[in-house]
């Protein structure tokens, strides 16, 4: 659905586009060790952690796949005025991202620690708010984005539903007349009215519209199209590949992925490369192209991975 010229044409561009990710900031916190024994106070492994790792997460994963696109990329949202926050900042900037970032002293940086051992997780441990944020921390964040919204060529929401995207954010979002390209949490689907385009998974896009499983991809869509008066939609099927809904035409986009490992952020990066590529004059068809293939490439890296330019072009056809 597109070729290697016509890619390398779309992303030799990447780096001279500018992309707002705006959503919820996470802090990701791996503990690593290994299990020898059951604990004698409660029938449970006994982990001994032989190293801490820490990654971006969240919103904060998008921003970094748009990062090692090289594409120049802002990150708006919401830590706590705590340790974590000043680590996540620091991780951001360390990484070429810019941060936009309010301190909230009514709510933590949220974290979530993941415990691995033996091969596989363990346990998650969350520490959050999901509370909206109060009108005075959405006012800040507002006025931040404002500041730099002039400079942008498209704007990604990133909505982890843990309380930044709110409504008074989407229609201040939707006035700066930028691209909005969505990735949702089904919870908030009445806010993302009159945005670009939506990249659900299919559980999310049957959420969203709160419909049974067994019904049509096609159908479920057309669906969301309707209620949110949109004109494109992504709907990303696992195996499956995608399902490209543009005006009236609906095209299936066959997976690339030769081996899966860890479906970890790949929506990530389907946004990722989806809005870079749309914003480099691909149509959207070659974006969704080129988004399938980079989130074939991430599934077969074990836990969060990216993707960049010379890689992307290297695993075309």
């Amino acid at each position: 659905m597109i070729d290697r010229d016509r890619a390398s044409e779309i992303v030799k561009r990447f780096p001279e586009k500018k992309i707002l990710v705006v959503g919820d900031l996470i802090l990701d916190r791996y503990l690593w060790g290994e299990v020898e024994r059951i604990s004698p106070e409660a029938p449970v492994p006994v982990v001994d952690v032989k190293r801490e790792s820490l990654n971006l997460g969240g919103a904060c994963n998008v921003a970094w796949n748009i990062s090692e696109l090289e594409g120049e990329v802002y990150i708006a949202g919401v830590v706590g005025d705590d340790i974590n926050g000043e680590i996540l900042v620091n991780m951001l900037s360390e990484s070429g991202i810019n941060p936009v970032v309010i301190r909230d002293r009514n709510r933590p940086t949220t974290e979530k620690t993941r415990i691995i051992a033996v091969s596989q997780q363990l346990m998650r441990i969350d520490r959050e708010k999901k509370d909206r944020l109060s009108q005075t921390v959405q006012k800040r964040l507002i006025s931040a984005i404002q500041d730099i919204i002039e400079r942008i060529d498209a704007v990604i929401v990133s909505d982890y539903g843990k309380g930044v995207i709110t409504r008074r954010l989407m229609d201040f979002l939707r006035k700066t007349g930028k691209p909005i390209f969505v990735d949702p949490k089904p919870s908030n689907f009445s806010l993302y009215r009159n945005i670009t385009i939506m990249t659900p998974n299919r559980k999310e896009a049957y959420e969203c519209v709160k419909k049974d499983r067994s019904l049509p991809i096609e159908r479920i869509g057309s669906e969301i199209k309707r209620k949110l008066g949109i004109d494109q939609l992504l709907i990303t099927l696992g195996s499956e590949g995608m399902a490209l809904f543009e005006g009236e035409s609906i095209t299936k986009i066959p997976a690339k992925a030769k081996k899966v490992f860890d479906v970890t952020g790949a929506g990530d990066t389907v946004i990722s490369v989806l809005t870079l590529s749309k914003v480099s004059g691909a149509s959207w068809l070659e974006a969704s192209s080129l988004a399938n293939y980079a989130a074939g490439y991430v599934v077969g890296e074990i836990g969060t991975a990216a993707i960049d330019r010379d890689t992307l072009l290297s695993i075309l056809p």
